[in-house]
């Protein structure tokens, strides 16, 4: 059995109040997982935590079979660059550049080739010339969705990805990224409030008073 590329023990964490402690979990190769739970109740701490971003008060986190908050600065910028692709809500493109120079940014320096075949299956390949202040909201999410892709990541963490998308559009982007998770053998956290989305994946996880709970 291969050994999974996100592991979680006893992750506790608080800023005011506590958010959730005691917390495990656990993403193996090809397999997604959504996180669901009340707004504020830590769903998008606990992804930052499991991305790089935020070292819990307790517990450890192991990815790509490495101690994550052991690890210098260099080599967590190493990861952030070449092996973990985040999908915001908020997109964060630079406006003043066309789509295609926003995807360029990510893969010149996870030194990889952008794929057509990314684009077409976004639907955005006819809108590569345009500024970014040109494209609708979800076009502007997409073409953020193409730029983590074209890293390559072997996981992606997602935050509300589909969240100012309608259902069309929001269904598209998740058969991307399921489809992606399959063919590279990369893993996908989800966090979202759509149950219908959580449901796509292989594993829906509660976040509530506290406790990170696997949906039965």
């Amino acid at each position: 059995m291969s050994k999974p590329l996100l592991e979680a023990r006893g992750i506790s964490h608080s800023f005011d109040t506590l958010l959730f402690s005691n917390t495990n979990f656990s993403l193996s190769p090809s397999k997604s997982a959504a996180i669901v739970g009340r707004s504020g109740s830590g769903k998008s701490t606990l992804l930052h935590i499991f991305s790089t971003f935020l070292k819990p008060n307790a517990g450890q986190v192991t990815l790509f079979d490495e101690d994550l908050y052991t690890l210098d600065d260099e080599k967590i910028e190493a990861l952030r660059r070449f092996e973990v692709g985040i999908v915001f809500q908020s997109h964060y493109l630079f406006k003043g550049m066309t789509a295609m120079q926003n995807i360029e940014v990510a893969s010149m320096l996870s030194e990889e080739n952008i794929e057509d075949a990314i684009l077409e299956k976004l639907e955005i390949k006819d809108a590569m010339s345009q500024k970014i202040g040109e494209l609708s909201g979800g076009q502007q999410q997409r073409v953020s969705i193409a730029r983590v892709l074209s890293k390559k990541p072997r996981i992606i963490f997602a935050d509300e990805p589909t969240g100012n998308l309608d259902k069309e559009t929001a269904n598209l982007v998740m058969d991307v990224l399921l489809d992606y998770v399959q063919s590279t053998g990369a893993g996908l956290v989800l966090v979202t409030h759509d149950e219908a989305m959580a449901k796509r994946c292989d594993t829906v996880y509660v976040l509530e008073d506290k406790v990170l709970k696997e949906s039965k």
